[in-house]
């Protein structure tokens, strides 16, 4: 699991640790996890000085299931980093971001078996905006085209993969200095089949206050 080294901040706490419905962002995110039978272990990508000294609760919680370890400046480089931490008898790895603390078991479960079944997985949603591609941005950006989204996909997280499938793709990845803004943008350049597992809207990623305001909302709704 990776939290971002930078992001929301609301009273200089970082965005990881921020409150939803009374429980840190982070351990919400964790628990899908934590709690899955099929889940030997769960490493915690965290910037440096948080893994250096994380928050008591999380200190509380870390021992032979659950790791905390120092990511890198980029997103890839702390799922590298994630993925050198792990025993060697993983060999499915879900990828989950820190900021989706609303991911449910049923998602979770989905991404696992399609996984085992050799392919790489991710949780996503068909995209139901109309979409607009603009000029320079600006005061007020001019539209070029609207996209159809038949066949548009918003991709989400956990990401799962075959282990030696996800290794494979980060050397490639910086053999070729290739970057990718999720891990199965670095699978599909190695040309392995990657299936999307149809997920829930409310998965959503936490970046911005209004975000957390309605992951507040939903977490209660939940509760309730």
């Amino acid at each position: 699991m990776v939290a971002p080294a930078s992001g929301l901040r609301i009273s200089e706490v970082p965005k990881q640790f921020l409150p939803i419905a009374g429980v840190p962002m982070v351990l919400r995110a964790l628990r899908p996890f934590t709690s899955h039978p099929d889940v030997l272990e769960v490493v915690l990508v965290l910037p440096a000085s948080q893994a250096a000294m994380p928050p008591a609760w999380l200190v509380e919680l870390a021992g032979e299931q659950l790791r905390i370890v120092a990511g890198g400046a980029e997103r890839m480089d702390s799922v590298e980093q994630g993925l050198r931490a792990l025993g060697a008898e993983c060999t499915l790895v879900l990828v989950h971001d820190a900021a989706r603390p609303l991911v449910q078991r049923d998602t979770v479960d989905a991404v696992i078996g399609q996984a085992r079944k050799g392919t790489g997985a991710i949780a996503a949603v068909p995209v139901s905006d109309t979409l607009k591609e603009c000029g320079p941005e600006g005061s007020a950006p001019q539209i070029r085209r609207t996209i159809p989204r038949d066949g548009l996909w918003r991709a989400q997280t956990p990401q799962g993969f075959p282990r030696v499938m996800l290794e494979r793709a980060y050397v490639a990845a910086r053999k070729d200095h290739a970057t990718g803004t999720d891990e199965a943008a670095l699978v599909e350049r190695l040309g392995e089949p990657i299936m999307l597992v149809p997920d829930s809207s409310w998965n959503i990623k936490v970046t911005t206050p209004e975000d957390l305001v309605l992951a507040g909302l939903i977490a209660a709704g939940e509760r309730a």
